[in-house]
C-alpha cells in the first residue's frame, strides 16, 4: 500500500467519473473498498479511504462534472454504503452516530441517494438533483472532529483528497485538447467567407498538435534509449575501456578548469606599488604572499 496506494485511489476516483458505469461497476468499487478496509487497513489507510470517499461525494456534487443523474446518485450511494461499513469497523461511537444520522435523513427525504433505491433493476430517480447541503451530506469537519478525538490524524483528515494524475493522463488530456482545437478551427474555416483566406502560419490543425506531441514523446524515448546504452556500457564494457573513457573526460574537465582559473585568478597586488625598470619606466611587480611585509599591527 505504501508503494501503490495513491495509484489505486486514483483509479477508484477516476472510475466513478465514467458515464457508462452501471450497477455492477459501482458494486465492484464498493467490494474493492471493503476488501482494502478489511485486509490491508491500518490507521493511515483508513484515513485515506475516508478522505477518498468524501472526495467522491464532492465529485457527485460538482456542477463542473458532466455526470448524469444516475451517476451522481450512484456515487452518493457508494459513499454512504462505504462510510456505513468503515464506521462499524473503526468502532468509534460518535463517528457511527454521524454516519447513521445522515443515512436516516436520506431514508426520509432522499432515498435516491442510498444503495437500496439506486442499485436495483429499476431505480427511482428524480428528473434532476437539487442542491444538496446540510444534514443530507457527510461533513468532513464533523468526521475530522470525532475521529480526531479518538487518536486519528486530524491534519490528514482535514486535508481534502486530490487525485495524483500521471504523465499518461496528462498526455491523453493534451490529445483531447488538441482534438477540440482542431474541431473548432475546422468549423470556423467552414463558416468563414471563401475570400478570407488564412495564412498557413495562422492555421492550427490536429496534425500540427499531434506532431508536437509525437516529437516530445520521441525525445523522451531517445533519452531513455541513451540512458539504457550508458548503463549497458558500464555493465558490459571492459574495465580498461571504462577507465579510459572516464579518464579522458576528467582530463578534458581539468583543462577547462585550468583555463577558467587562468582567466579569473590574478596575482595579488604588490604592497610596495611599482618598481623602476631601469629605463625611466615603471612596471608592476608581483610579490608572493609569503614575501609580503605587513605592518606590525597585522602580525601576531
Amino acid at each position: 500500500m505504501k508503494k501503490h496506494a495513491q495509484q489505486l485511489y486514483r483509479h477508484i476516483y477516476v472510475g466513478c467519473k465514467e458515464q457508462s458505469s452501471s450497477q455492477p461497476h459501482y458494486e465492484s468499487l464498493y467490494t474493492l473498498l471493503a476488501l482494502i478496509s478489511m485486509e490491508l487497513a491500518n490507521e493511515e489507510v483508513v484515513v485515506d479511504l475516508i478522505r477518498l470517499t468524501l472526495a467522491l461525494q464532492d465529485l457527485a456534487l460538482s456542477p463542473e462534472e458532466s455526470l448524469s443523474v444516475y451517476n451522481r446518485c450512484a456515487v452518493h450511494a457508494l459513499a454512504a454504503a462505504y462510510l456505513n461499513l468503515i464506521c462499524q469497523l473503526t468502532t468509534v461511537p460518535t463517528f457511527c452516530q454521524h454516519i447513521h444520522e445522515v443515512i436516516e435523513v436520506r431514508q426520509k427525504d432522499f432515498p435516491h441517494l442510498l444503495p437500496e433505491d439506486v442499485f436495483i433493476d429499476n431505480p427511482k430517480l428524480p428528473a434532476s438533483l437539487e442542491k444538496l447541503e446540510g444534514e443530507v451530506l457527510f461533513q468532513q469537519s464533523k468526521i475530522t472532529e470525532v475521529l480526531g478525538g479518538s487518536g486519528y490524524n486530524t491534519d490528514r483528515l482535514a486535508t481534502p483528497y486530490v487525485p495524483q494524475f500521471t504523465d499518461e493522463d496528462r498526455l491523453s488530456k493534451r490529445k483531447s485538447i488538441g482534438e477540440t482545437i482542431s474541431l473548432q478551427v475546422e468549423v470556423e474555416s467552414r463558416n468563414s467567407p471563401e475570400k478570407e483566406e488564412k495564412t498557413p502560419a495562422e492555421e492550427i490543425t490536429f496534425e500540427t498538435l499531434k506532431n508536437a506531441i509525437v516529437d516530445s514523446v520521441g525525445m523522451e524515448e531517445q533519452e531513455k534509449e541513451r540512458r539504457r546504452l550508458v548503463v549497458e556500457k558500464f555493465q558490459k564494457a571492459p574495465f580498461e575501456e571504462i577507465a579510459a573513457h572516464c579518464g579522458a573526460r576528467a582530463t578534458l574537465l581539468q583543462s577547462k578548469l585550468n583555463q577558467i582559473f587562468e582567466i579569473t585568478i590574478r596575482p595579488p597586488p604588490s604592497p610596495s606599488g611599482t618598481i623602476s625598470s631601469g629605463y625611466g619606466q615603471t612596471q608592476s611587480r608581483s610579490v608572493p604572499v609569503y614575501e609580503m611585509k605587513f605592518p606590525d599591527l597585522c602580525v601576531y
